[in-house]
């Protein structure tokens, strides 16, 4: 079933503002608190039990191909314009190319797919295109058209889906080490290295760690985009993801754990080694780490994501959609590269000059 929240002024489509952090009508303005959009729909539910109407929306699967590899899509009419849309099976929420307005793929979450939890969006479309534009000219070497109007349109607001781990961990190390000294005796100086068996047992507990569980995203951009904040973490509900793309998980925490307590192990190891630090030398010679998993908690978290080709490469870029930290490499524009090489010579030439004929 396809799902929009209607505004009660207006009967439009309502999008959730990450500024209001309401449900917003763009023609009226009226503006909706989740619980409050969350109320109206149960009462259309229990109005519509009591109605002959059986509408229901097509779904039938096709196939496309990108490259070598086979994808599933689902069609599906969008309820405010009729037009024709496909998805594959992992999105949950999107937005109408045609229209533009929100759909929300309702039975895509329900049941087991259902997030505990997310962090609503805190930064919108013009908070996003100021920062990446910003950003784009503290890099005097990027193709100029990276920061042009017809990339930043380009933008998209995901909400990604995540799995937050808790673990406790235990780390027993040992260690040989040294430490030196000297003394000086006449004309003659000693040196004396003492030589120690060090032994660390550390205990840790670490809470909300993320991991992203969509085959979509790349891994080491969704990994830097940390730190989040987590007291921002609100019990999910569907109108959070109205005018948004949202993507149910590929992955389940079992399969993702082994990334998790790689991280985890490293964790716990550097906070040992940390606390050896008053010799010489450390030689770690034995680490014996013991993990146990307490806890993984299914949550989507607020991307900007933008996926831009050039010269025959694609550049992804992701945008923290709560701190508005940004993530991404900058391309080189050899044409730029090339101007500046010979706006340096000229300076140097110019310079050079200006000196010679002070000498004179």
């Amino acid at each position: 079933m396809v799902k929009i929240y209607k505004c009660p002024g207006c009967n439009a489509d309502m999008k959730f503002d990450a500024n209001a952090q309401m449900l917003k009508c763009e023609y009226c303005e009226t503006e909706l608190t989740v619980k409050a959009a969350e109320e109206l729909e149960e009462a259309a539910k229990q109005d519509a039990e009591h109605e002959d109407t059986d509408e229901t929306v097509d779904e039938t699967e096709e196939s496309a191909s990108y490259g070598a590899e086979e994808v599933d899509f689902i069609k599906y009419k969008c309820v405010t314009c009729g037009a024709e849309l496909l998805t594959d099976e992992h999105t949950a929420a999107t937005v109408c190319s045609y229209c533009g307005n929100p759909n929300l793929l309702s039975e895509r979450i329900e049941g087991e797919k259902t997030p505990a939890m997310l962090i609503p969006f805190k930064v919108d479309k013009a908070k996003a295109t100021e920062i990446y534009r910003n950003w784009c000219k503290k890099g005097p070497l990027t193709p100029g058209e990276f920061s042009g109007q017809s990339t930043i349109d380009k933008l998209s607001a995901i909400y990604v889906p995540f799995w937050l781990y808790d673990y406790d961990a235990n780390a027993k190390i040992r260690a040989n080490c040294t430490k030196v000294r000297r003394r000086r005796s006449g004309n003659y100086e000693y040196i004396y290295t003492d030589h120690f068996r060090v032994y660390r047992d550390v205990s840790a507990e670490y809470i909300k760690l993320p991991a992203d569980a969509s085959a979509k995203m790349p891994d080491d951009i969704m990994d830097k985009l940390e730190p989040f904040n987590y007291r921002d973490l609100t019990e999910f509900s569907m109108p959070y993801l109205s005018g948004y793309t949202a993507e149910k998980y590929n992955f389940t925490n079992e399969e993702l754990a082994g990334r998790v307590e790689s991280r985890v192990k490293n964790y716990i190891v550097q906070e040992g080694r940390g606390t050896i630090n008053m010799y010489a030398s450390v030689n770690v010679v034995g680490c014996d780490v013991k993990l146990s998993k307490k806890s993984a908690k299914y949550v989507m978290l607020p991307v900007w994501m933008l996926n831009y080709r050039y010269k025959g490469k694609d550049h992804v870029f992701a945008i923290n959609g709560q701190t508005g930290k940004l993530v991404g490499k900058r391309p080189i524009s050899v044409a730029r590269c090339v101007v500046a090489y010979f706006l340096m010579m000229a300076a140097i030439f110019v310079v050079c000059l200006i000196g010679g004929a002070i000498l004179l």
